[in-house]
C-alpha cells in the first residue's frame, strides 16, 4: 500500500512541477513583454529557466535533504534524456534542421561545459562552493554570448517559443508567477521525498532514481514541447532548445546548488558522465554533414538509450 501510495505522490509532484514551470513561464515572459523587454532577451532568460525550473527545484530540494545522489543524477539523466529520447522520438517524428551558430559554438560547448563538471566532480569527489562559482561565472559569459547572437538575428528559434501577449491583466500574471513559483517549490519537495521513498522501498540507489524516475518527470516538459513541435513541423527549434537546456542545467541548477551547499560527486557517476558527454558528441557528428537530425540518426540515439537504460538495471 505504501509503495501505491509513494507513486501517486511522485505522480502528484511531477505534475505540480510541470504546471509550475508552465505557468511561471506564462506569467514572467507576459509581464516582461509588457514592460517592452524584447521577445528574444524573454526566450533566452525567463522560458530557458522556467524549463529548467523542475530540474533546479528537485536539485536544490535534494542537496538540501541530504540526498546528493538525486541531484546530480537528475541533471546527467535529464541531459542523457534531453538528446537520446527527447531528440531521438522528435527526429523519428520528422527530421529536425539546426542552425549553424549551434553546431559551430553551442554544441562544442555544451560539450566543455559537460566535460567540466565531470571532472571537477569526479577529482575530489563533489561540487564545492568555489566550484559553483566557476559555473555561475562560465554561465554569465553563455547568457551575454546568447545575448550577443541575438542581437545579430542568429537565434531566431528563440522567437518561436514565445506565447502570443494577450490582455491579461497584470493582476493575473502576477497570480500565474506566484502560483508556478510555490507549485514549483511544493512539487520539488514532494518529488524528493516520494522518490527516495521508492528507493528505499524498492532497494534502489538514489542515484538510479535520479538518473531514471526523477530525469524523466523534470524532463517531461521539453519532451512535451518537442514532439508537439515536430508534429506541428516546427521541429527546426528543438535541437537548439535542448542544447540550451543541458547547458542550462549543468551551469545553473549544478553552480546554484552547490553555491547554497557542496554537492556529493560520487565515483559511481563516472559512466554516466561518460554517457551524458558521449550523447552530446554523437548529437553533433549526427548534424555536422547536413545541418539536421534525421530519422536515422533519431533511431540510432534512442536505441543507444536503451543500450545505457539496460546497463542501468543490470
Amino acid at each position: 500500500m505504501n509503495i501505491v501510495f509513494q507513486a501517486a505522490l511522485l505522480v502528484v509532484g511531477f505534475v505540480m512541477l510541470i504546471k509550475g514551470a508552465d505557468w511561471f513561464v506564462e506569467g514572467a515572459s507576459k509581464i516582461a513583454d509588457r514592460f517592452g523587454i524584447p521577445q528574444l532577451v524573454i526566450g533566452l532568460t525567463i522560458v530557458a529557466m522556467g524549463t529548467s525550473a523542475p530540474e533546479a527545484a528537485v536539485s536544490i530540494a535534494s542537496a538540501l535533504k541530504g540526498s546528493a545522489e538525486i541531484t546530480i543524477g537528475n541533471v546527467l539523466g535529464s541531459n542523457i534524456l534531453n538528446v537520446l529520447i527527447i531528440l531521438g522520438l522528435t527526429a523519428t517524428v520528422r527530421a529536425i534542421a539546426v542552425q549553424k551558430s549551434t553546431i559551430k559554438y553551442e554544441m562544442p560547448f555544451t560539450i566543455l561545459v559537460a566535460v567540466l563538471m565531470g571532472v571537477l566532480g569526479l577529482s575530489d569527489g563533489e561540487i564545492s562552493r568555489l566550484e559553483g562559482v566557476i559555473f555561475w561565472a562560465v554561465f554569465i559569459v553563455y547568457l551575454t554570448y546568447l545575448l550577443l547572437m541575438a542581437k545579430k538575428g542568429q537565434a531566431e528559434e528563440a522567437e518561436e517559443i514565445i506565447p502570443e501577449a494577450k490582455t491579461d491583466s497584470m493582476l493575473k500574471l502576477l497570480f500565474l508567477v506566484v502560483i508556478g513559483v510555490v507549485l514549483i517549490v511544493w512539487g520539488s519537495d514532494i518529488t524528493v521525498d516520494a522518490a527516495t521513498a521508492l528507493a528505499k522501498i524498492f532497494g534502489m540507489s538514489e542515484r538510479l532514481i535520479g538518473l531514471t524516475i526523477v530525469a524523466l518527470g523534470t524532463s517531461l516538459p521539453e519532451l512535451v514541447t518537442s514532439v508537439t513541435a515536430a508534429i506541428k513541423g516546427k521541429a527546426d527549434i528543438a535541437v537548439g532548445n535542448v542544447v540550451g537546456s543541458n547547458v542550462f542545467n549543468i551551469l545553473f541548477v549544478v553552480g546554484t546548488t552547490a553555491l547554497i551547499t557542496p554537492v556529493a560527486y560520487s565515483a559511481g557517476f563516472m559512466v554516466d558522465t561518460i554517457t551524458a558527454v558521449a550523447a552530446m558528441v554523437l548529437l553533433w557528428v549526427c548534424v555536422i554533414p547536413k545541418k539536421k537530425l534525421g530519422r536515422p540518426a533519431g533511431i540510432l540515439l534512442l536505441v543507444c538509450y536503451v543500450a545505457y537504460f539496460i546497463y542501468l538495471i543490470q
